[in-house]
């Protein structure tokens, strides 16, 4: 089974080709970084204009990367959800498309799934079932995975997602966009233990997620110092010690209620590096494993889409022709594989 991914749910422009007996043959990435910087955050409008640009350039270098052409593939795998809907129905447009003038199928997958399928795209990837914490711009979700389409949603953000709170806590310290890796970075420079954050949820049973005070606290701790570049790089360590540690009791939680000893790390706030070294060595306290994708699969990106639907469509699952597209999608509506 030869798939086609196509992501476009935000900035970046993905594509990948997905080969079931070969692996992963080719993938190429378009980040609009630079176009959004100058606004501070994504544009809509821009965001869907680059990705009608470059996607028909980039299926092009992919399949010629991999020495195929159109007529070698076996189905094709989109970003339907959630996501930016005119970023969405431009990838489900060309690739309903392209598939219907190839006659072969083509099949929505959600955003999230495709991250948390990521780390089964490596050379020991982990074994059903397993734990997975989704950690991303716009989601923090801890889920316990049974199968490909079997998810229970254990806990998540009740506000913002731990990357949407790197995000505003860069603009805080005037960083810009992207946030996330430049307040790792700043964080890098700075004392952790200098300013006292909270841990918000942590002292109640549960495991849902709330990052926005920490956006608050961050305000008010820069305002009360002189806002020197070192008091700005305590404050940043301070607050990303205070979301990973929240992010590892609470996962640490989890772990012990489901009894699971697999867990996965996915998403494009997985790439923290603090956070890869902290996730790991509680896992090894609990008797367990931890899985990350690699750096290059922790964003957006067309490996993970291609990855899920290839394994969708092995499994007999066909979709209407029809372009859908569905900028809020629960995980809860997936049906199994």
């Amino acid at each position: 089974m030869l798939t086609l991914g196509i992501e476009t749910s935000c900035d970046e422009t993905g594509v990948a080709l997905y080969n079931h007996g070969q692996g992963l043959l080719a993938h190429r990435l378009y980040s609009q970084v630079e176009t959004h910087a100058e606004y501070g955050g994504v544009v809509p409008e821009l965001a869907s204009r680059d990705h009608i640009r470059k996607l028909t350039p980039l299926i092009r270098q992919v399949l010629g990367d991999a020495g195929r052409t159109l007529a070698d593939l076996d189905g094709i795998a989109y970003t339907s959800g959630p996501g930016l809907i005119g970023a969405l129905l431009a990838g489900a447009s060309v690739a309903r498309s392209l598939a219907w003038s190839l006659a072969i199928p083509a099949i929505g997958i959600h955003h999230m799934e495709g991250h948390l399928l990521a780390p089964l795209l490596e050379e020991n990837p982990p074994a059903f079932p397993f734990l997975a914490l989704l950690v991303s711009g716009g989601h923090t979700q801890l889920v316990q995975v049974e199968a490909l389409g079997r998810y229970a949603i254990l806990g998540e953000s009740i506000d913002d997602a731990a990357g949407e709170a790197f995000d505003k806590t860069a603009k805080l310290l005037g960083l810009g966009y992207p946030g996330g890796p430049r307040v790792a970075r700043l964080a890098e420079q700075g004392d952790a233990g200098r300013f006292r954050f909270p841990h918000p949820m942590t002292d109640r049973p549960g495991l849902d997620f709330s990052f926005s005070g920490l956006k608050t606290h961050t305000l008010v701790t820069l305002q009360a110092t002189g806002g020197s570049p070192q008091d700005r790089a305590d404050v940043a360590a301070g607050f990303q010690a205070a979301v990973v540690d929240t992010l590892v009791i609470k996962t640490r939680r989890a772990l012990r209620q489901t009894g699971l000893k697999r867990l996965v790390v996915a998403g494009g706030v997985s790439a923290n590096r603090l956070m890869r070294q902290r996730l790991e060595t509680m896992a090894r306290e609990e008797n367990g494993v931890a899985y990350f994708p690699r750096l290059d699969f922790c964003g957006d990106n067309g490996a993970m889409i291609a990855y899920a639907g290839c394994q969708r469509l092995l499994a007999g699952q066909r979709e209407p022709a029809e372009i859908i597209a569905r900028p809020r999608w629960p995980m809860t509506e997936l049906c199994p594989a």
